[in-house]
């Protein structure tokens, strides 16, 4: 099962694109049945936010999409994974960038014991914490997230994917 989103970016103004970014991102889910989302904070070119978003990152040339969750939720949120399964995808845009983002999602869980975070990229110097929470209560925290810039297209393309997962497991596909 699969889900494809194409999204626009109606926050910023086009100017057309200079890059392409694959990215793979995970909807990871500990021992107690809790899933992992960072609270970011940004105060840069695309304003002064916080807002939230799965873990996960770009993949890095030679790397599969799989090769490159498994890294960034390593570095990112301190846990190997295991039962990796594909979610969908949702091409979107930083219009403010000039960046196409091609990202993958994947359902995983946490396998074996908290390794300790290890940040190596720009980005994750705008993670103020990790948060292990239901899908519900996540769903929630960006319902309640501000409607605009940053936090909107994030909301707009990773909402779909935590409810394509929640249907998934009350399904009993997950």
């Amino acid at each position: 099962m699969g889900k494809t989103l194409k999204l626009r970016d109606n926050q910023y103004p086009f100017d057309g694109v200079k890059e392409v970014r694959e990215i793979s991102r995970g909807l990871i889910e500990d021992e107690n049945g809790c899933f992992a989302i960072h609270k970011l904070h940004r105060n840069d070119i695309f304003g002064d936010y916080a807002y939230y978003e799965t873990p996960g990152g770009g993949i890095d040339p030679g790397e599969d999409e799989i090769t490159a969750l498994k890294r960034e939720c390593y570095e990112e949120i301190g846990y190997k994974l295991k039962d990796i399964k594909k979610i969908g995808d949702v091409e979107d845009y930083y219009n403010l960038i000039k960046r196409e983002n091609h990202n993958h999602y994947f359902y995983a869980k946490c396998d074996g014991s908290y390794l300790g975070k290890h940040f190596k990229s720009a980005g994750d110097n705008f993670i103020i914490e990790t948060l292990y929470l239901p899908i519900e209560e996540i769903i929630s925290l960006y319902e309640s997230s501000p409607k605009e810039k940053i936090p909107l297209l994030c909301y707009n393309r990773e909402v779909p994917m935590w409810e394509l997962l929640l249907k998934m497991r009350k399904e009993g596909l997950i």
